[in-house]
Parts: C-alpha cells; sequence; structure tokens
C-alpha cells in the first residue's frame, strides 16, 4: 500500500491487512444500493456525506477522518485485525460492530483470491457500512484486478477453501427464499459455524482426482461471480475509481490517459460490464481501460513499486506522471495497492509544498 501525501487537515490513515500492497502519491501543489446518498449523523464532522455516480465517483465527506486498507485476500482474522487496529471494528471476535463513528473507511481492492474467507469479508464490509452510514459515516470498496479476474472467470489464485465457501455459501442462500440482502450482509455472522459444520474428510477434498468435487467447487464460483451472478453485481456497485474529498483511491492507480477518458465513463463501464448476462449485448465486452494492460487502473505497479526496487529515472518519471494525473484531476493526492510492500506502508512526497 502506497501514499502520496499532502498537507490536509483530516488525518488520513494508511494500513494494510495479510499483505500490506498500499502506496499514496501527491503533487506540490446510500443505502446498499449505488447514486447520490447523504449521512443524517453528520453535524460534528462539517456536514453529511454526499455521494454522487452510481457506482460511486465523487464522495465529499466533510470533516472526516480517512482510513484506507490494502489487498485483504480472503484472511478474514488479518482483515479485523486491521480493521481494530484502524479503530473502526470491535474487537471482540464474536461480533461487527462498527466503532468508527463518521469515519470513512476505504478499501482498495483484491478482497479475493489466496485466502478462504473471501465473501465474508465483502459481507462483514457492506454490514460495516449500513452501521457507520447510520452514525455518519461510510465505507466504500474498490474493486482491484483480481475482483475483475474473477468475473472474467480467471480462478487460478483461488485457494480451495475459497471454492469450499462458495459452495456453503449458496446452500446457505436456500435457506433466504431470495432475501439476497439478509443472507449477504449475515454471512460474516454464520460463515465460520458453517464451515465447522461442514464436513471435510480428514486428508482434504482437493485431492487431484477428485474430480467430483472440484467441478463442485468450479460451479459454485462460477454461478456466484459471473457476469450478471449475485456476487458479481455485488462487485459492480463498487468504483475501480473513487474520489473522497480530492483523494483518488484505486487499485494500480490512475493515470492520465485514465482523466481524459473519464472516471464515471470508466467506473460505469466495469459496472455495466460485471452485471450484464446477456451474452449478445456490447457489455460482455471487458473494458480494457480499467481491466487490461501493464498501464490499466487496476494492473499498473507505477507508484507502488518498493523504494529500493526503484531507479533514479523511474522515480523521476512516477513523479511527473503523477503530478500530471493528480493535477488534470484535481486531487490533493493518490492512495494505491496492489503491489506487496515488505516494509509496511509506503509513504512517499513526491514534491515539495512551498
Amino acid at each position: 500500500m502506497a501514499v502520496l501525501p499532502f498537507r490536509l487537515r483530516l488525518r488520513t490513515a494508511a494500513i494494510s491487512g495479510l499483505s500490506p500492497s498500499t502506496s499514496v502519491v501527491c503533487p506540490s501543489r446510500q443505502h446498499r444500493d449505488g447514486g447520490s446518498f447523504s449521512c443524517r449523523a453528520a453535524a460534528a464532522a462539517g456536514g453529511p456525506i454526499i455521494v454522487s455516480g452510481d457506482p460511486p465517483t465523487f464522495v465529499s465527506a466533510p470533516g472526516r477522518r480517512i482510513v484506507a486498507v490494502g489487498d485483504l485476500h480472503g484472511d478474514l482474522h488479518q482483515t479485523r485485525a486491521a480493521l481494530v487496529m484502524a479503530g473502526v471494528l470491535s474487537a471482540e471476535s464474536d461480533c461487527h460492530v462498527w466503532t468508527g463513528g463518521q469515519t470513512v473507511l476505504v478499501q482498495v481492492g483484491d478482497i479475493l483470491d489466496r485466502g478462504e474467507d473471501e465473501i465474508a469479508i465483502l459481507s462483514l464490509l457492506s454490514s460495516l457500512n449500513v452501521q457507520a452510514k447510520s452514525q455518519g459515516g461510510a465505507v466504500f470498496q474498490v474493486n482491484g484486478n483480481h475482483e475483475t479476474m474473477n468475473v472474467e472467470g480467471d480462478f487460478r489464485y483461488v485457494d480451495p477453501g475459497s471454492f469450499d465457501e462458495c459452495i456453503r455459501f449458496l446452500e446457505y442462500l436456500e435457506e433466504f427464499d431470495g432475501e439476497w440482502d439478509d443472507a449477504f450482509l449475515n454471512w460474516v455472522n454464520v460463515s465460520q459455524r458453517w464451515k465447522e459444520e461442514y464436513r471435510v474428510s480428514p486428508n482434504g477434498d482437493w485431492l487431484p482426482l477428485n474430480f467430483v468435487k472440484k467441478n463442485k467447487g468450479f460451479a459454485a464460483r462460477a454461478s456466484l461471480f459471473k457476469q450478471g451472478g449475485p456476487l458479481a453485481c455485488e462487485l459492480a456497485r463498487h468504483p475501480v475509481v473513487l474520489n473522497v474529498n480530492d483523494w483518488m483511491f484505486c487499485h494500480g492507480g490512475l493515470l492520465p490517459h485514465h482523466v481524459e477518458y473519464g472516471i464515471e465513463r470508466i467506473n460505469k463501464e466495469v459496472s455495466n460490464w460485471m452485471q450484464c448476462s446477456n451474452e449478445d449485448s456490447d457489455d460482455t465486452n471487458l473494458p480494457f481501460m480499467a481491466t487490461r494492460g501493464y498501464d490499466s487502473v487496476v494492473w499498473t505497479r507505477l507508484y507502488s513499486q518498493d523504494s529500493v526496487e526503484r531507479t533514479r529515472r523511474s522515480w523521476d518519471l512516477s513523479s511527473i506522471i503523477a503530478e500530471q494525473t493528480l493535477k488534470s484531476v484535481g486531487a490533493k493526492g493518490m492512495v494505491v495497492g496492489h503491489t506487496p510492500q515488505t516494509r509496511g506502508v509506503n509513504w512517499y512526497t513526491l514534491f515539495s509544498i512551498g
């Protein structure tokens, strides 16, 4: 996780979970549905939170403390630890209560893959958002490359335990008779019990020749994450680029040609693609600008290389591009994830402030 800072009246904390991978860059100078909403309990913070765009793109959150958390990759234990450390989650392991008051929490992508509690984390963050909004705060999620990969059907990095979670979750959904919101928000509260009750053979069910179990796991995951599937539509609620109080949040990084193309346009195209279930529609085409290529929003590592890996030339180049990008969008700074930082969160001041 990397942060590129600017003088800011708000306290801005950058915290990552299992694999620290967040970066910040700065230059010199709802209801659960998308769309606009305002949080009422906001007088002490300086006004209500105003969200524009569907999915959310621009957020005005006067006087709020902003916390960013990086790649969580299916590790619920470390997710909880990071959120407790940030002061936005109760420390009790058997409850999931928002303690952040009017704080704004932004998760910058890659909740999926590598761990076995992905849906539980998605459920947790959505539940916390409902609670936060009642107190004048908010929780936002930004889609990363692993979210787009799974909607594509690319399951290369899925942990076997997460295939199991998909099977359990589908069985659990049957109890709610189509009440998606209730079932999804409650999953984090019951997922551990379902895991303990789920029958697993002593040597594990994911042996190379266990084709029946593998097919069941792949089918369950595909039905949830395919375009138009319930979890793909849940991810479609979230942007790939988010502006909060003139701070940009994205997974890989924002570049000048992304801004020229249009941030709202990028968010809308990715959302439409995730929700689309009609194979004859143009929306089945993957939005290249956001999700494909070394310089796409979710894949670029221009800003998130570890400082020891940077040459002077690459440092100068990223500084110039960051300045151009943030100037063109009128932002104070940028927070990104995507690339592991073995020594913790990077905080770079790319330009002096006069």
